[in-house]
């Protein structure tokens, strides 16, 4: 998974934060590490150099692998809050996703009938041998 990471002008950006950032992303998200080919990491103060509250936001986008991108934003009053704050619900929203994904995959069972052809429905199948072996007693 690669690791992007931005910010504009009124966020001094260096090698250190690049790093926790990175860090900070990869920890939280590493259960994902297979599923996201890119993280998107963008950083900025709302109010430039005028203070505030929630002016500090960070936008994440996590690309996964043959879905659309899911982005998240997160304000708080600092960069370390803001930063995590976005990769916690970043985290909650690939869950969602990957949950949703892996309950369609579920609910769908492919099981193989006496004759060797696979059949999505087991219900099918129970019916399948209910005729097989009626027709075996009555036949």
């Amino acid at each position: 998974m690669q690791i992007q990471v931005n910010s504009d002008n009124h966020i001094e950006s260096s090698i250190r934060l690049e790093e926790w950032v990175r860090t900070t992303v990869e920890s939280t998200l590493d259960r994902y590490e297979e599923d996201l080919t890119r993280v998107e990491v963008h950083i900025r103060d709302e109010n430039g150099d005028k203070p505030g509250p929630h002016d500090i936001r960070c936008q994440m986008e996590a690309r996964p692998k043959g879905h659309q991108p899911i982005s998240v934003t997160h304000k708080a009053d600092s960069l370390d809050q803001a930063v995590e704050g976005a990769a916690v619900k970043l985290d909650h929203a690939l869950e969602h996703l990957f949950g949703k994904l892996r309950s369609k995959r579920g609910n769908v069972t492919t099981l193989t009938s006496a004759t060797g052809k696979e059949v999505e429905n087991p219900d099918a199948l129970l019916q399948e041998e209910f005729l097989e072996k009626d027709d075996a007693l009555h036949g």
